[in-house]
């Protein structure tokens, strides 16, 4: 018998998702961020805007945040991430400069 368990089900998108293959800012729903990015082509950022820079590590371009840990490169439109590659965090607007991505929504 399987448990049913809403954090099992939040991380795999049951909460929704988007598409995004231009330079337009995509902000998830009300109420939810986006926690993962699926790239689907060699992608480059302009924003990864972090959700709240109190509560969790992750990527933010341009300026890094506490909680990044020490050394942590913030990244810029130079920093490509490759197709295929699924990037992890909560962000509430997720901007790319070159690419294609579809992003996951959670609580």
């Amino acid at each position: 018998m399987g448990i049913n368990s809403t954090e099992v089900a939040y991380g795999f998108g049951q909460l929704g998702s988007g598409f995004l293959d231009d330079t337009g800012a995509l902000t998830p729903p009300a109420g939810m961020v986006v926690i993962a990015v699926d790239l689907l082509e060699d992608s480059t950022f302009t924003q990864l805007r972090a959700a709240n820079s109190n509560t969790a590590a992750y990527i933010q371009v341009g300026t890094q945040v506490a909680n990044n840990g020490a050394n942590s490169e913030a990244i810029d439109s130079s920093n490509t991430f490759p197709k295929g590659k699924t990037i992890f965090g909560r962000w509430d607007a997720v901007t790319l400069a070159t690419g294609s991505a579809i992003v996951y929504y959670g609580r």
